[in-house]
């Protein structure tokens, strides 16, 4: 196989954040920039096994046409801590695979990822990894709508207003963190809260706080509940922990 022409074109790697799920929550930007992608690397998880994974579905979904230059990459789930093995290889396998699509010919190359790049994204693993090889790849982001902005929306749940303070707590390793943050904090957003849902719920019930919670918003299994009303949650699952709201316009 003979390789193609040499290009002046730099070579660029985008972040592009496809939304929590809904195609339709997929950015003008992001559609565009993927469409003009030569390769689109998208994470394929434990549980996606053979099949597309979320991100690529959004992706096909969202930008007909570009199912030709997908590239699944190895993205870990069951690693919840740490820095292990399995994420050391599955960062070096997605570096691998943008670096391989460079010396065939490409010059931009995404990697599609579920929400927002900046915000728990292994996207930023990809680049360290990428940039220790090729330090001339000029990198770029597209920002993405989260998973607690599709939740507020879904549930008409004000995430802060006026004067008030909203946190974003990952809840891999149990309430304690949030004790700490909600001390401070108005609004609290939690992510990752499926292993530890009964100690949240007993926490949202001891602060006197109302609380929603949203798994798979904008898809057809979509599930959004006062926390009150869950007695479990799968691992993605958002929960927006509100302030106490007594008068209209009070934190103005």
């Amino acid at each position: 196989m003979t390789s193609p022409p040499a290009s002046d074109a730099p070579l660029t790697l985008v972040g592009v954040g496809v939304g929590p799920g809904d195609p339709e929550l997929l950015t003008l930007k992001a559609a565009r920039v993927l469409a003009a992608s030569d390769a689109i690397l998208v994470p394929s998880t434990e549980e996606s096994a053979t099949g597309p994974g979320r991100a690529e579905t959004i992706v096909t979904a969202g930008v007909p046409g570009v199912a030709g230059r997908i590239v699944r990459v190895p993205f870990v789930m069951k690693d919840r801590t740490g820095v292990t093995a399995n994420r050391t290889s599955s960062w070096a396998a997605s570096a691998r695979a943008a670096l391989d699509a460079y010396g065939a010919g490409a010059t931009t190359v995404s990697f599609a990822t579920i929400g927002d790049p900046s915000i728990y994204s292994t996207f930023s693993y990809l680049v360290a990894t990428v940039l220790a090889e090729r330090p001339d790849v000029r990198v770029e982001v597209v920002p993405g709508i989260t998973a607690m902005q599709a939740l507020a929306a879904a549930s008409r749940t004000p995430l802060v207003e006026g004067d008030e303070v909203l946190a974003l707590i990952p809840l891999k390793s149990g309430v304690g963190r949030l004790v700490d943050v909600a001390a401070s904090a108005d609004t609290c957003v939690v992510y990752k809260s499926g292993r530890h849902f009964a100690p949240l719920k007993e926490l949202v019930t001891d602060l006197g706080r109302d609380a929603v919670v949203g798994t798979d918003v904008g898809l057809p299994g979509q599930r959004i509940a006062a926390i009150e009303d869950m007695t479990e949650a799968p691992y993605f699952t958002t929960v927006i922990v509100s302030p106490e709201r007594s008068t209209l316009g009070g934190r103005l």
